[in-house]
């Protein structure tokens, strides 16, 4: 899933890096002075690292853990950015630490392993001894996208191919990897389901949001974001896969009904999926006629909407059922309650502007 954000050509304040943790229950910030924690539900700061110079340009969670990854980042950053630096919290120093020969693009951690993103490469590491285990080539990829599934018994490993809107998709555990056409325009955002069974595509265009059954590389559903070119910032599964939802820098996350979703655990997981796929995306009143017309006709449309204003945010599904939790480049948290029956607008449940939070 991708639901993390480099604001450094972007920001107007002191934010450079905004990114939620594994399982959506913490997110993180980079500052032009450090980095900070903070958790979800309830809102709370929970601890912040302030140095006398430098800034944080990216901080990877590790789940709930002492445990982070840093890249330096701004005019004056902490760390070179041609750097991964493994952080330990708890002792406030630096353990270990990753060195390449161009700037580090994005950083991804698992339990098990450390994922870095460069321009052309792709770079996987065992977390244990910091061993390298694989290098993959891709297409010029200044965003950094990479999508890894944090499911500790399947890794899955989505990346640009080396053709241009190529995505690449790594199954580890099967030993087996597939190369998709998914838009003719060039990548721009990835997300991968918990399970690492289905991947969700955007391109430059921002207009069309594509899944993919990872395994087999079938194109599964095509939902439109909307008529006009947007940057696409984040999309995110919900825990079902019933469910995403896609922030842009528009300012409106839309959230969308998919087909066919992943079993779960137990009883009352259950019972959420079933509200959740009980609504429909609508379609366009001319859908019957799609064979004949342009395609902008047989897409289907979000089914429910959430307004944060105009700027770049990411989004996720939070931990209480039918909730989405908002991260806006302008230093706002909101969380909001999706209606899984009719849909619609959200209903704001909670804001904090997480720049002045208390700790």
């Amino acid at each position: 899933k991708i639901q993390k954000m480099n604001l450094e050509e972007y920001h107007r304040n002191e934010l450079l890096f905004v990114g939620f943790n594994q399982d959506n229950g913490c997110f993180a910030c980079g500052t032009l002075n450090g980095f900070r924690i903070y958790n979800c539900e309830p809102f709370k700061e929970t601890f912040r690292r302030d140095f006398a110079q430098g800034g944080i340009g990216f901080v990877e969670m590790l789940f709930r853990s002492n445990i982070l990854a840093l890249v330096g980042g701004g005019n004056n950053p902490k760390f070179p950015p041609n750097k991964v630096i493994i952080w330990d919290d708890h002792q406030n120093r630096c353990i270990g630490e990753l060195s390449f020969r161009s700037e580090v693009k994005a950083v991804k951690l698992r339990r098990d392993k450390i994922v870095v993103v460069l321009e052309y490469k792709v770079y996987i590491y065992n977390f244990a001894d910091l061993k390298l285990v694989e290098s993959i080539e891709t297409v010029s990829n200044p965003r950094g996208i990479c999508a890894v599934c944090p499911s500790s018994t399947n890794l899955v490993l989505a990346c640009p191919g080396v053709q241009r809107g190529q995505v690449r998709i790594d199954l580890f555990e099967a030993k087996k990897t597939t190369t998709i056409l998914a838009h003719e325009a060039a990548l721009l955002c990835l997300g991968v389901n918990s399970t690492g069974t289905r991947i969700a595509t955007a391109s430059e265009k921002g207009t069309l949001i594509r899944i993919w059954d990872t395994e087999s590389g079938d194109l599964l559903q095509e939902l439109r974001r909307g008529a006009e070119k947007a940057e696409v910032c984040s999309i995110s599964f919900n825990p079902s896969s019933s469910w995403i939802c896609v922030s842009s820098d528009k300012g409106t996350i839309h959230i969308f009904s998919l087909l066919g979703s992943v079993p779960q655990n137990n009883v009352r997981d259950q019972e959420n999926t079933s509200k959740e796929n009980s609504v429909q995306n609508p379609k366009s009143s001319l859908f019957f006629l799609s064979d004949f017309l342009p395609k902008y006709f047989s897409g289907e449309w979000s089914f429910a909407q959430f307004r944060v204003g105009e700027g770049r945010a990411v989004a996720c599904f939070g931990p209480e059922p039918n909730t989405v939790l908002v991260l806006a480049a302008d230093g706002s948290f909101y969380k909001c309650y999706v209606d899984p029956v009719n849909g619609g607008q959200c209903v704001q449940q909670d804001f904090h502007t997480f720049l002045e939070a208390p700790k």
